[in-house]
């Protein structure tokens, strides 16, 4: 199986290396974060195995469950959706939570800024989650709202370092585009706002089915889950 890991991871890599180069970009500037998602630990570690860092788990539970067990040199990114009531127990439980991808509100930075604080961890990078599809089943901000979120996380959040942001794409892809566009744009008004360099403000978009297009358009992180560890597992339910 680490073998097909390992394939799989290369030629994902190789993707991105295209599509960087034909953007004009240096592959580099893309961080590829394996996304976990209902996978078991050992398969987890197998890619680890083969020299991958960048680890990215949508659920709390889960996240607890599995980073424990293993190696504390990952560098793991939240990426779904964190509720304030979980912010200690994820903290607690995640000393290398690297990042927090989907911060969607001023009350969920607070949380995160002041148990960072309490915690005594080094500050917490985060990105602000933008709704860029307008869908009411996607959390984040609406695109009018991200320069105001944006401002906070920078200017009222201490323990909490803006790193850029972040969207979910639409499932059928149609309007794909759109929605890295509208990522963009907003990146440009939030760079003006905040007086910051666009390059030091990622752009986190961009999953299995559309990391390529992600890539010309600018993202600097991609969130890459079955395309490296193949069909996600849901447990089947009981219908009896």
């Amino acid at each position: 199986m680490m073998a097909a890991l390992a394939t799989a991871l290369r030629s994902v890599m190789q993707r991105v290396h295209r599509a960087a180069e034909k953007a004009g970009r240096q592959s580099e500037e893309v961080r590829v974060v394996a996304v976990g998602k209902t996978k078991p630990v050992s398969l987890v570690r197998q890619l680890y195995d083969t020299g991958h860092r960048y680890f990215g788990e949508n659920y709390v539970q889960e996240f607890i469950d599995k980073a424990p067990q293993l190696p504390a040199d990952i560098q793991w990114h939240f990426i779904g959706h964190l509720q304030t009531n979980k912010v200690k127990t994820l903290l607690a439980a995640v000393p290398n939570l690297d990042m927090v991808e989907s911060v969607d509100s001023e009350k969920l930075a607070n949380h995160l800024n002041r148990a960072v604080a309490t915690m005594g961890r080094k500050a917490l990078k985060v990105l602000v989650q933008v709704n860029t599809s307008g869908e009411e089943s996607k959390s984040g901000v609406d695109p009018s709202n991200c320069v105001e979120l944006a401002k906070h996380v920078k200017l009222g959040c201490p323990n909490l370092v803006f790193s850029g942001l972040m969207t979910i794409g639409m499932k059928d892809y149609s309007s794909t585009p759109e929605n890295f566009k509208a990522l963009s744009n907003c990146r440009t008004n939030v760079c003006k706002a905040l007086g910051i360099p666009e390059e030091s403000c990622e752009l986190s978009m961009g999953m299995s089915g559309d990391f390529e297009q992600a890539i010309e358009m600018g993202s600097t992180n991609v969130r890459i889950g079955s395309t490296i560890f193949g069909p996600r597992m849901y447990p089947m339910r009981n219908e009896n």
